[in-house]
């Protein structure tokens, strides 16, 4: 199985912690260079000094941008690849904050349309001219497994993941015939900064301890535990890497078979 990534080089969004740092690490340990992106300078560098870089020629390199202005991340974005080739792009950003959908204002849902597919779309838009010159190219959507399955009081989340997912299966239709694959990982519970802040709030909503959220979370598995990130980074890797060259805009939950749909 063709799982190197050497030559490769992959943008790795929200890269500082959780799933993207993971990603990171795994694509690196592959043989890919890889372009960190995440908002906060300091930690991007410490990303970077984990990455392992062994492969010939091997580099890792960082943009700092702020999602929440996606004028910014293009302008940045466009001037800082506009010399490389990229055959990957790792799209991950944090999720908006939780609540009831009918008691979301109107820009709670704009904030996070534009953090989310703007941002997607602006990064796909910079990179899939060099991934058609490259003749290989993999996009990847970390979303939420609620595009299948809606999680309670995440409303505008679960409205937002679901047009994430819309938008990468067109994208996967239309760009497929240039051996560009689109694909989106759907992580369920997993031991990340923001597991802990849907732990703690699910806790303040409810009286039970966070303990005991957490149990409950578990429970729901049939695995009884969360996922660790470096689980939902493999699935990433994977799609990445060579042996997944016919594996095209599917949706791949990585949550221990919580989701009760197919």
């Amino acid at each position: 199985m063709k799982l190197g990534l050497n030559g490769k080089t992959a943008i790795v969004c929200g890269s500082t912690q959780g799933i993207g740092l993971a990603a990171a690490q795994e694509l690196a340990n592959l043989g890919a260079n890889t372009i960190l992106i995440a908002r906060n300078e300091e930690k991007l560098k410490n990303a970077i000094s984990t990455l392992h870089a062994e492969a010939e020629n091997q580099t890792h390199d960082y943009l700092v941008v702020d999602f929440s202005k996606p004028e910014e991340l293009k302008s940045k974005l466009n001037t800082f690849i506009k010399e490389r080739s990229i055959e990957i792009l790792i799209n991950n950003t944090g999720g908006p904050a939780g609540g009831p959908v009918n008691a979301a204002q109107t820009e709670e849902f704009l904030s996070a349309f534009n953090q989310h597919l703007i941002c997607n779309h602006i990064l796909v838009q910079a990179v899939k001219d060099k991934m058609i010159a490259a003749g290989y190219g993999r996009i990847i959507n970390v979303i939420s497994t609620s595009v299948k399955q809606p999680l309670d009081n995440l409303g505008v989340s679960n409205t937002i993941r679901g047009a994430v997912a819309n938008w990468s299966k067109t994208l996967a239709n239309e760009l497929g015939q240039y051996n560009i694959t689109v694909n989106n990982v759907l992580p369920g519970a997993t031991n990340t900064v923001r597991l802990k802040s849907i732990i703690e709030n699910k806790a303040k909503q409810t009286g039970k301890t966070t303990d005991e959220v957490l149990n409950d979370m578990s429970n729901a598995s049939p695995m009884k535990r969360i996922a660790e990130p470096e689980e939902v980074a493999n699935a990433i890797a994977f799609l990445a890497s060579p042996a997944a060259s016919y594996i095209n805009g599917i949706n791949v939950p990585v949550d221990g078979g919580r989701t009760k749909c197919l």
